[in-house]
């Protein structure tokens, strides 16, 4: 398909027209297709069509080898876990490294098998360590038990003896409180239990015990000072040492379930001494060899994984590219030959010299004896959206992609945007102090962007280093209105000379304008300061603002209506100019451009004329006399003609254009026509997109309903939009109030109490203040008003938003995603 040929009234740009694109067919010999799918990846400027759309995932040629890069990609996030595990970064070397797939494959393979082994030993060591860990403080806090009741018994049995008491067994000594006095024949042998129980169950564990063995048990429990590595979960417990002492082998069998329950860990025990210190000495011994052992191979696999981490980001890179070829394969259909594979898609007409050499040197690398065919493809299927960005222009662009994708060669609200949406902003933002912090906030961003760009960021930074550049342009309209406003943090400097007025006499003070007199020049630049902090500040910057923000909005609807015209006149659409471009800016400017022109004739001259009280009575009595509201001669009269030109402007609208595009109907018999920008009066006309292309009958019914909610939703919408644009009013006022009271209410009262803690507690809190609200809450909400004003207002005259974006097969788009 050819460049769509360019009408007149708009000048071609890059950015204001996206890149003529052409549908093209390549035939590829098999034997070079990986190869020439490969160079077309690092050219990046093809967006491939899936022709296989009848075929599942698994049906397709490549699914085997997507499937086999899939278990690669499987291998490397494993390893990238396990390095993240024992902090290990993978390194970004420039270095190429020349590997091919199927070693890679293998080594991986190795790799994996390796490092799983390497886990499931360490595991095994981990758990055996922290096994004999435990066992060694049961021994040691179960023997302090023992060695404790059989002092005490020692004790007591002397203690007896010399009272001249019965003997008392020493079989039981730990039941101080129940000892069994009597012979020998009728003391019982007790059992016991040795282990540990996590602190948080101790209580809970204790209590099950005593109630299921009905108090037959006497437990003895020790916390152990720091906590341990659990063995079966891994995991840092709490942990209490616990003996439970038993008279019967049935209560035996109740305490082990509830220590099962419990997940308490039992471990054998001697009661005899020698033995304790012997089983001491060997756990310690196996603990150093174990220690040793597992020390040697966290080294090794320390070792490994650095391994790994030096060519981690080249193998994923591969493996990601590997795969996202043979996806793209998939794509393609065989010939019936099945010698060749069949490609289509769009590519901007001019890449065409260089896929051509692309094909060429991916023939020559490959051996191939056939070089790939290309040739362009005429098509009556829209084609997508492309528009050559910097790193400037892309966020501003991506402003206008989040409304909607332009359509093919629709006129790009970008190229304006990049101007009117700082300047919108800062219009409700401006102060010339808050739009220097603004700017040194987004030149941190600029000048680190090469550092920042390559780290990992979180969403809040990252959206805010995407947006750098719109910061910037938004901080330097807002340090430029602060100037016009004369506004820094609300004080007013006098940076362009001397106030232009002056006290008149002793009795005039700087609280009040009575008694001000023009001393000298005009003051050259922006807001008078003597205006700042007089009576009359409030209703002047009302006036002002208000006004300001009528003539900026109506400046930008007409914009908008220009914008239409050259889409009409571009695509060579005639109905568009005359019955909807002209009655439009007819309509607008009678109405609200005259307004605009009583704003600047009142500012020039000095009337005291009431402007709302001219436009109220411009529709209830257009032939009064104006009287004291004249501003100029033949005013009725030209006030006449325009509200006459208003009301022609409406039918004008509605009635012809339906008529007009039934004959062109008629005229083309049922012919289908393309048309490379469709618009939504004609979308029941031609049906045309990027999935059918279809005719259908003319429903002139249809169309004239159509037509008419059009001409009433521009109408009400002309009224609606002129009053919104008074949000730059309402927030610029809101913006320079709340500075004023942060610095009057805070920062001055503060300083007022001749206090240097209470001047300290002062600034801190008018810098919070200031930072919290002012440079960040009203940023945010200004910025947002302003898009407001872009998508809204200004877009819906002119743009339709409903194409969809060029998405080439671009290895730089694969580096960039996240696995």
């Amino acid at each position: 398909m050819g460049e769509v040929a360019r009408g007149g009234g708009c000048p071609p740009m890059d950015l204001f027209r996206s890149e003529s694109m052409q549908l093209v067919q390549l035939i590829i010999p098999i034997e070079s297709a990986h190869l020439t799918v490969s160079y077309l990846g690092d050219l990046g400027l093809l967006q491939f069509k899936d022709l296989n759309t009848d075929k599942s995932p698994f049906q397709r040629t490549y699914a085997a080898q997507i499937k086999r890069c899939g278990e690669m990609a499987r291998k490397l996030r494993f390893f990238k876990e396990q390095m993240s595990k024992a902090d290990v970064l993978p390194v970004h070397s420039t270095t190429v490294v020349d590997v091919n797939i199927d070693d890679l494959e293998v080594k991986l393979a190795d790799i994996e098998s390796e490092l799983t082994e390497m886990n499931a030993n360490g595991e095994k060591l981990q758990r055996s360590y922290n096994e004999l860990v435990e066992y060694k403080l049961v021994l040691e806090k179960a023997g302090e038990f023992f060695h404790t009741a059989q002092s005490r018994a020692i004790e007591q049995q002397r203690q007896n003896e010399s009272r001249q008491l019965v003997d008392e067994s020493l079989e039981t000594p730990l039941l101080q409180d129940q000892e069994l006095v009597g012979d020998s024949s009728k003391q019982v042998k007790l059992g016991f239990l040795a282990g540990l129980v996590a602190r948080e169950k101790s209580m809970a564990f204790e209590r099950i015990l005593f109630r299921a063995t009905r108090g037959n048990v006497f437990l003895r429990q020790s916390a152990v000072e720091n906590p341990l590595t659990d063995p079966v979960t891994g995991e840092k417990t709490e942990k209490n040492v616990f003996v439970v002492f038993y008279a019967a082998e049935k209560a035996k069998s109740k305490i082990l379930k509830i220590c099962d329950a419990f997940g308490a860990n039992r471990y054998p025990f001697a009661e005899d001494v020698g033995k304790q210190t012997e089983m001491i000495k060997e756990v310690s011994r196996r603990i150093l060899e174990l220690k040793t052992t597992i020390d040697a191979g966290l080294l090794h696999r320390a070792t490994l994984l650095q391994t790994i981490g030096a060519q981690f980001e080249q193998w994923n890179l591969l493996v990601r590219k590997e795969k996202s070829i043979y996806h793209t394969l998939n794509m393609l259909s065989l010939d019936v030959t099945k010698k060749c594979l069949v490609a289509e898609g769009w590519s901007p007409v001019f890449a065409t010299k260089q896929i051509q050499d692309a094909l060429h040197l991916a023939a020559i690398d490959s051996n191939s004896q056939v070089s790939a065919i290309m040739q362009i493809l005429h098509t009556r299927e829209l084609p997508p959206t492309y528009f050559r960005t910097n790193k400037f222009t892309s966020s501003f662009q991506g402003i206008i992609d989040s409304y909607g994708v332009a359509k093919y060669q629709e006129a790009n609200p970008t190229v304006y945007t990049v101007v009117t949406f700082p300047f919108l902003f800062a219009v409700m933002f401006g102060d010339w102090g808050h739009g220097i912090c603004i700017l040194l906030a987004a030149l941190y961003f600029i000048i680190r962007e090469k550092k920042l760009s390559s780290q990992k960021l979180d969403d809040i930074t990252e959206m805010t280093f995407g947006g750098r550049y719109v910061i910037f342009m938004m901080a330097l309209f807002s340090i430029y209105t602060g100037v016009i406003y004369n506004e820094f943090f609300s004080v007013s400097f006098e940076i362009f000379g001397p106030s232009a007025y002056e006290c008149r006499d002793l009795a005039c003070t700087e609280a009040t304008t009575v008694g001000l007199i023009k001393a000298r020049r005009t003051y050259p630049f922006g807001v008078d300061p003597v205006w700042h902090g007089s009576r009359s500040e409030l209703p002047f910057l009302n006036s002002l603002k208000m006004k300001m923000s009528i003539l900026l909005g109506v400046a930008q609807m007409n914009l908008g209506i220009i914008m239409s015209f050259c889409n009409a006149k571009f695509f060579k659409n005639s109905v568009n100019v005359w019955f909807q471009f002209v009655p439009q800016i007819i309509f607008l400017n009678s109405l609200f451009g005259y307004l605009s022109l009583l704003i600047i004739v009142k500012w020039c001259t000095g009337s005291q004329a009431d402007l709302y009280h001219i436009l109220i009575y411009m529709f209830l009595s257009p032939t009064d006399d104006l009287g004291e509201n004249q501003l100029f001669v033949g005013q009725k009269y030209l006030q006449i003609t325009l509200l006459i030109l208003a009301f022609i402007a409406v039918p004008w609208m509605l009635i012809p254009k339906p008529f007009i595009l039934k004959k062109q109907h008629e005229n083309r018999h049922g012919v289908e026509s393309y048309a490379p920008l469709q618009t939504t009066e004609e979308s029941l006309q031609v049906e045309s997109n990027h999935d059918s292309h279809g005719h259908e009958e003319f429903e002139f019914s249809e169309v004239f309903v159509h037509q008419l909610i059009h001409t009433i939703e521009f109408v009400l919408g002309a009224v609606s939009n002129t009053a919104s644009y008074l949000r730059l009013w309402a927030l610029s006022l809101a913006h320079s109030e709340l500075s004023s009271v942060f610095y009057e209410k805070v920062l001055l009262m503060a300083w007022g109490y001749h206090n240097v803690f209470i001047l300290i507690i002062g600034l801190i809190v008018f810098i919070f203040a200031t930072v919290g609200v002012l440079l960040v809450m009203e940023t945010l909400s200004a910025f947002l008003h302003a898009l407001r004003l872009h998508w809204v207002e200004f877009q819906n005259k002119f743009y339709e938003g409903d194409g969809y974006k060029f998405h080439p097969f671009s290895f730089s788009l694969v580096e960039d995603e996240d696995e």
